[in-house]
């Protein structure tokens, strides 16, 4: 029997072994907190990902390797992979931790970016924001997600530079920072692939999401834009994937200005936009990352009618009140609440953007979530429309 190694013992490892059971996997998770959630559904072995003991031991005991979240160091992807396969590899890893290198990587695949400037010194700021312009975005260049590691420059004033330097200048020597522009987009979407160990590339349908506080709040599928639009986003990610060499899935997402697309981050790993592939897609973006990695046949990424994904932040609602509406689905992380923190999901499937919209509303107001499910709702009318 196979074994998977995961590297990050998450919600996404913990799903990947649910959806790995029906294919007659194992799992050994490797995390560095001995409550993963993960590891209520697989093996856990505790461990810093920069010990090189621990990595041992956690090669002995897999096939192959694959991680849940991109922070896990890239030196360590790297150590590892001279023992057992891993994929995505540690060079894609390397590329995408990195802001700048990514960014450069989207310029040099002839993707369009939003303009960034590398920054290493309050006075190399100065002459960023002077270059860029206000409104801009001071950024990290590793470790960020989620809107963590961010600070949004509004004006050109020394005040507003001051405050940006204050906020995240220490890390400048540390994780590097980097300006970009502000993009007023009207969309925010997503393109989930998968690219196997043979170069077979599939994509789920281009997906729609609304964030809150930088952090996901919904995501709908299909999105509802041009077939000429969607077939550009997967040309991206399909040269993305070529140029990196990727194996398994990955989540581009995109700003979408006056009918364009401009390239924001690249995930590299099951991604929370695809979330609603559970139930929504012929196979979820789980069990095909699973296939990739494994060198098996890719499934069909053909929907099922229509699907939305709402996340849970901080604390669960209540679970019976989302199950009562037909076509919902439950998804519950085994997380302690946190404010912040992701700890579940619910999928609302549907035959219709009708129906879609019906389901969401009574699932909005039986939680007291009418603003979360509201934009979606709104998308869905003016789809049907």
């Amino acid at each position: 029997m196979t074994t998977v190694g995961i590297l990050g013992g998450g919600q996404l490892a913990r799903m990947l072994a649910l959806s790995g059971a029906p294919l007659g996997l194992r799992f050994l998770v490797m995390d560095t907190e001995p409550d993963a959630c993960a590891g209520q559904f697989a093996p856990l072995l505790v461990g810093d990902y920069r010990d090189q003991r621990a990595l041992a031991e956690f090669a002995s005991k897999i096939d192959v390797a694959t991680f849940d979240f991109e922070n896990v160091p890239a030196e360590s992807a790297q150590w590892l992979s001279e023992r057992v396969p891993v994929f995505p590899n540690p060079r894609a890893l390397a590329v995408i931790q990195d802001r700048l290198a990514e960014k450069t990587l989207f310029r040099e695949t002839g993707i369009p970016v939003p303009q960034f400037v590398d920054v290493a010194s309050r006075e190399g700021l100065e002459d960023a924001v002077a270059t860029i312009s206000a409104p801009c975005i001071l950024k990290t260049r590793r470790l960020g997600y989620d809107g963590k590691g961010q600070f949004r420059i509004k004006s050109e004033g020394r005040a507003t530079i001051d405050a940006a330097w204050k906020a995240l200048g220490a890390q400048a020597e540390t994780v590097g920072l980097i300006l970009e522009a502000f993009v007023p987009f009207e969309r925010e979407l997503s393109v989930v692939a998968v690219r196997g160990r043979d170069g077979e590339f599939r994509t789920w349908p281009l997906t729609e999401n609304w964030h809150v506080d930088g952090v996901l709040s919904a995501s709908l599928a299909p999105a509802r834009v041009d077939d000429a639009l969607a077939v550009t986003a997967f040309e991206y990610a399909q040269r993305l994937a070529e140029s990196l060499d990727y194996v398994g899935v990955f989540a581009l997402e995109l700003f979408c200005r006056d009918g364009r697309l401009l390239a924001n981050e690249l995930a590299p790993r099951v991604h929370n936009s695809g979330h609603w592939s559970f139930e929504g897609a012929e196979t979820s973006q789980f069990q095909n990352h699973l296939r990739a990695v494994l060198g098996r046949p890719l499934g069909a990424t053909t929907m099922r009618g229509h699907a939305c994904m709402l996340n849970w932040i901080g604390e669960l609602p209540d679970a019976d009140a989302v199950l009562r509406v037909a076509g919902a689905h439950w998804h519950d992380y085994g997380k302690s609440p946190r404010p912040g923190r992701k700890v579940g999901h619910a999928t609302v499937r549907a035959d219709s953007t009708t129906v879609l919209a019906q389901a969401l509303r009574r699932v909005g107001e039986a939680l007291g979530r009418q603003a979360q499910v509201a934009p979606v709702v709104e998308a869905l009318a003016g789809a049907a429309s």
